[in-house]
């Protein structure tokens, strides 16, 4: 189930709050000592975190538990979840001791929707997680976080900006859980303005980034299905993260362009264009027609398909 972006409701006794967790989105399926875990387009993360499999597998001893959660990489100076150290780990099929160590991951559970031969689905908010809180989740490397029923919103919003929280989400206490479904019945509130995009070709470099690309072209998704540029990005990299990913953007090459709608001229003359089958995560500004106002790299994003990325609006 999905959230909607806006403001914080101010009906004051029908929603829950919960914090927003800068992480993966993950589906934990937990049955006789084996635990997996399932992004949203279904793609085994198991392989990434075998520290949080090992952390679940007591789990589900009467029967399958499904748990709705986010995978993090806590900052260990500030304690809030960095996507930057996820990124990390998000790539490794099979990660080192030593990168397991330097970068360890944690899983926050806010949803139960099934437990042996109970499903929870239609049941509402407040007993879904009165079920999750049965569970007595709170162990170092999972946790159930809490949710606020008694608060201001703005209140709750100060307190994440304080933490450098990614914002909060309000769910609307006798909502049900639509699996796969977009609903005004939660509704996100981000601090910051990030967004998913499909990288569609990259432009070349100058001075010390003469070997690189410059800066990358962005597209997404009009409400007719067709892709469309909406600006380049040029910062949020290391000198060995670009090498790396222009390695990758050469694989993908291509000799015609990717968008359905023309791109601009300016970005036309000079693109090498590529598969639009990369997803990234960018931090801007503001949205405009002519495009991302301030866009910075946060990092690709193999969770999510090239068709999730929807023009911001």
């Amino acid at each position: 189930m999905l959230a909607v972006s806006g403001r914080p409701p101010r009906e004051h006794g029908r929603w829950a709050f919960e914090m927003k967790w800068d992480g993966i989105r993950a589906i934990a399926r937990c049955r006789d000592g084996d635990c997996r875990f399932y992004s949203r387009n279904s793609r085994d993360l198991s392989g990434s975190f075998p520290e949080l499999t090992a952390a679940l597998a007591d789990l589900g001893e009467r029967g399958e538990l499904i748990l709705d959660g986010e995978i993090v990489a806590p900052d260990p100076r500030t304690g809030a979840p960095s996507f930057g150290r996820l990124q990390r780990r998000m790539h490794v099929v099979s990660p080192s001791a030593e990168l397991l160590r330097g970068f360890p991951a944690q899983y926050l559970a806010f949803d139960v929707l099934a437990d042996g031969d109970e499903v929870f689905l239609p049941l509402p908010y407040t007993e879904r997680r009165e079920r999750l809180a049965g569970l007595a989740l709170d162990r170092p490397l999972a946790r159930t976080p809490p949710h606020y029923t008694d608060v201001d919103p703005d209140l709750l919003m100060e307190v994440a900006r304080e933490h450098g929280l990614e914002g909060i989400v309000a769910k609307r206490l006798d909502s049900a859980y639509y699996p796969g479904r977009r609903s005004p019945l939660w509704i996100k509130t981000p601090l910051r303005r990030t967004t998913e995009v499909v990288v569609a070709g990259w432009l070349p470099g100058t001075g010390r980034f003469s070997t690189t690309f410059g800066s990358l072209a962005l597209g997404a998704y009009d409400d007719h299905g067709q892709l469309v540029h909406i600006g380049n990005v040029g910062t949020g990299w290391t000198i060995h993260d670009r090498r790396a990913l222009q390695a990758r953007l050469n694989e993908l090459s291509r000799p015609d362009t990717p968008f359905d709608v023309p791109p601009p001229r300016v970005v036309a003359a000079s693109a090498h264009w590529v598969e639009p089958v990369l997803v990234a995560d960018i931090e801007y500004r503001e949205a405009t027609p002519e495009g991302l106002r301030h866009p910075s790299w946060r990092g690709l994003r193999p969770d999510k398909t090239p068709h999730e990325a929807k023009v911001p609006l």
